[in-house]
């Protein structure tokens, strides 16, 4: 299993620096990072859909365990656990629904898989390779995020971890999210506001925030642009029913997925 993750975190670490900063500096501080959960984001062509993603997840023991809609974002979404085990960190994976989407878009995603060889779409793996089409182009990207933020976003990095998330109930130093949140806007960093700097609640069982995806130079067919990239989330878990809430609140992560939108980046530039 570490396997597997380790090398989503490796890749993910190389888009977000922002999130090794963070998990050191927690660390520094005497405590252990837990994961609570990865993210992440395809689309629901059936060479790449949740079910391909869900693969080497699905090998070490992981079993789905509930879905989701997104109707605004036009998403769908399934979270995997492994039962019994409550240290294994949740699988969250999404797609966009492309019927839904316009005949542009859907055209622009068919070409963009199409040009993938069909052998290196069938790798059990294919969810840690990345990127596998070639040099994005800025005017395509430009074209996809006037309708879909997520499409843009998948057309640059592939199949990759789209963010991890600290288990703030396993912080020592932290009673709460809000004491969490506190401590990484003194470091200097933005919170995602979208819906509250805090989404959920401790009665619905969870309570999640994230900080907005990292901007970093992008190289395109055209040159370099600066673009968001991943984003580091928190989720504190409450007990519900005698239990510690194991799943996902679909209000909630709608807002957690406007981490990665240039848009909320713009707001405060």
């Amino acid at each position: 299993m570490k396997g597997v993750f380790q090398t989503l975190w490796d890749g993910y670490t190389r888009l977000t620096p922002s999130a090794k900063v963070i998990h050191d500096l927690f660390e520094s501080n005497g405590d252990t990072i837990v994961n609570d959960h990865i993210a992440i984001r395809t689309f629901n062509d059936s060479r790449v859909d949740i079910a391909k993603m869900a693969e080497p997840f699905i090998s070490l023991g992981y079993v789905e365990a509930g879905t989701y809609e997104f109707p605004a974002k036009k998403l769908f979404a399934k979270h995997f656990h492994i039962p019994g085990n409550s240290n294994a960190p949740k699988v969250f994976i999404s797609e966009l629904k492309l019927e839904l989407m316009s005949d542009s878009l859907r055209r622009s995603v068919s070409l963009i898989l199409d040009s993938v060889d069909p052998a290196d779409l069938e790798d059990p793996n294919l969810v840690l390779t990345g990127r596998p089409w070639s040099k994005p182009s800025h005017q395509l990207y430009e074209k996809l995020r006037e309708e879909s933020e997520y499409a843009a976003w998948m057309y640059l990095y592939g199949f990759c971890a789209n963010h991890f998330t600290v288990n703030v109930n396993e912080l020592k130093g932290f009673e709460s999210l809000e004491a969490v949140n506190d401590a990484l806007e003194a470091e200097g960093f933005t919170l995602n506001a979208s819906g509250g700097k805090i989404k959920g609640s401790k009665e619905q069982g969870l309570e999640q925030s994230s900080i907005l995806a990292d901007l970093q130079d992008f190289d395109f067919v055209e040159g370099v642009y600066k673009v968001p990239t991943c984003y580091y989330e928190f989720a504190m878990r409450h007990e519900l029913n005698g239990e510690l809430f194991d799943g996902f609140i679909a209000g909630s992560a709608d807002k957690i997925f406007e981490s990665t939108d240039l848009k909320l980046q713009t707001k405060l530039s």
